[in-house]
């Protein structure tokens, strides 16, 4: 049998070995972890914030009308009584949005911001959402994002007969997350159905396109797409604003007051 002593020797002999093999295990977990950082690293874009604040857009040469259409007040509520609904996800384009929405608000009207229920994408996916994107959707300049606006229904929740119309901002994001909402599709069908009027800018046709409404209809667009819209059945031109029916289009940002002034033109005929 072993003495006392050669037991505590033995021990004390392998604590260096146990130290050493300590050590080499967390150089090994620090290389891996070093390892790991530089492949993000790689998969990773800089980080940049790029911000064009609306008065750049107004003051820019060639939107003189454009800036005269915001700052010139409104003195008359021809929309007075009218309800119309703005249908918007994570994405849309600021101005496209928030242009009409004053505008129409100056006349009087009363407008709601309706969104689709929050979906989140599937765990594997690996995004995070802030908690404001249950109540809340993400604005885009030129795919830069530039804010949040509260919304005030979800589109199962909202029915034909609460508006007079409905307006769809656009955005290169705004309609993808729109057009595969099966409450979005089905709203924009019962409205066309009703003869109410429908309104898209800029890269919100494509919206109408999937819930089938185009065929036969004169249209515009955001010229890339354009050919999405001859596809659904319809019949494009490059004009500022378009109105055939029910259905009034329009091609880009810039846009926006002869947008805002043909459905309101629309209404008040109605």
């Amino acid at each position: 049998m072993k003495s006392i002593y050669q037991i505590l020797m033995t021990g004390f002999l392998s604590i260096p070995s146990l130290v050493n093999l300590n050590a080499q295990t967390k150089m090994k977990a620090e290389q891996v972890k070093s390892h790991e950082l530089e492949v993000v690293n790689q998969l990773t874009t800089s980080a940049a914030i790029v911000n064009m604040p609306v008065s750049q857009l107004l003051n820019a040469p060639g939107n003189e009308a454009l800036k005269a259409f915001f700052f010139t007040p409104v003195n008359e509520k021809t929309l007075q009584g009218k309800k119309i609904a703005v249908i918007a996800a994570d994405g849309f384009e600021e101005i496209e949005l928030t242009g009409p929405v004053w505008y129409f608000k100056q006349l009087g009207a009363k407008v709601d911001i309706v969104a689709p229920k929050f979906n989140p994408a599937p765990a594997r996916y690996g995004l995070s959402y802030p908690e404001m994107s249950k109540t809340h959707i993400m604005a885009i300049q030129y795919l830069q994002p530039v804010g949040w606006i509260k919304f005030d229904h979800t589109a199962d929740q909202v029915k034909v007969s609460d508006y007079d119309a409905v307006f769809i901002p656009g955005g290169a994001w705004n309609p993808d997350n729109l057009r595969y909402d099966k409450d979005v599709i089905k709203f924009i069908q019962d409205f066309n159905k009703s003869g109410k009027l429908i309104a898209a800018i800029c890269h919100a046709p494509v919206v109408l396109a999937s819930a089938d409404v185009l065929k036969g209809k004169k249209l515009t667009g955001y010229w890339n797409i354009q050919v999405d819209l001859k596809n659904a059945g319809g019949t494009v031109t490059d004009e500022p604003v378009v109105t055939d029916g029910n259905i009034i289009t329009s091609r880009h940002p810039i846009d926006v007051a002869d947008f805002s002034r043909a459905v309101e033109d629309w209404l008040i005929k109605k």
